[in-house]
């Protein structure tokens, strides 16, 4: 179980946000944390501890006027430990490319594979054909209705119908490298992690996965490790005394090591 770490770039500032206050109406969120420190501060930390496989998520959209802001931040971060780091928000066929040369090993993706929540094949095939299956990462970020995990896209403010299942995961793991999962309930709560959907990453799960969301303790580790069964990541944000809580990041590094 490997700790990743992240970068969360919003308004041009690198800060971790309660995952479903995220409003692209005003480029609005609930902040936990705003850091003073840039992306390429946060590169730097990860690369001297060694920490690949982390991930930097814009969480503006293209178009917003903070944009522009939140590429540099995401290009100083990926300059900073080239090879590295993942990235995703706004990734498409025609953009991913640029990511990966400026350093990414990786682009996730959630919203140009899920159009008018089903599965747009169409796109799906042609970022696999622009950047390679060995490269792309799929966001299977997912919130509750009616008792069930559905993947949920823009930002974590529409629901598809893809449900949280083996057969989901089975089927998008012929398209991909990894998957990266943020339990968007408990995203950026630091309140416990989501046990369902911990355990269903470690029965269903076959390739690389990271579990993102509520992790505030040892304990909440612990926990994942045995529902997960030793073979999910984990990412944390907000719990983290580098962001402002309580969780040490050395003793975290020396934990997912």
């Amino acid at each position: 179980m490997k700790f990743r770490p992240c970068i969360d770039i919003h308004n041009g500032n690198v800060k971790q946000i309660v995952g479903g206050s995220l409003s692209d109406k005003n480029n609005y969120a609930v902040d936990n944390f705003v850091s003073e420190y840039d992306g390429a501060y946060y590169g730097k930390l990860y690369k001297s501890y060694g920490l690949t496989g982390g991930h930097i998520i814009i969480l503006n959209p293209v178009g917003s006027e903070f944009y522009n802001a939140d590429l540099e931040q995401a290009y100083s971060a990926l300059s900073a430990f080239e090879g590295g780091l993942q990235i995703g928000g706004g990734i498409n066929d025609e953009n991913a490319a640029q990511f990966l040369e400026k350093g990414a090993s990786h682009v996730i993706v959630t919203s140009f594979v899920f159009k008018n929540g089903v599965v747009n094949f169409d796109n799906l095939n042609r970022l696999v054909k622009s950047v390679g299956k060995s490269r792309l990462v799929l966001d299977l970020s997912c919130r509750k209705r009616d008792g069930k995990y559905y993947v949920v896209t823009d930002r974590w403010q529409k629901f598809t119908d893809i449900e949280m299942n083996s057969q989901t995961l089975e089927m998008f793991s012929k398209y991909c490298d990894e998957f990266l999962i943020h339990a968007v309930d408990t995203e950026g709560k630091a309140k416990g992690i989501e046990p369902q959907i911990a355990k269903i990453m470690g029965e269903y799960c076959t390739i690389p996965s990271t579990y993102a969301g509520g992790i505030s303790s040892f304990e909440d580790l612990d926990n994942l490790k045995e529902l997960g069964r030793g073979k999910i990541d984990f990412t944390i944000g907000s719990a983290l005394d580098i962001f402002g809580g309580n969780m040490n990041f050395e003793k975290v590094a020396v934990y997912g090591k």
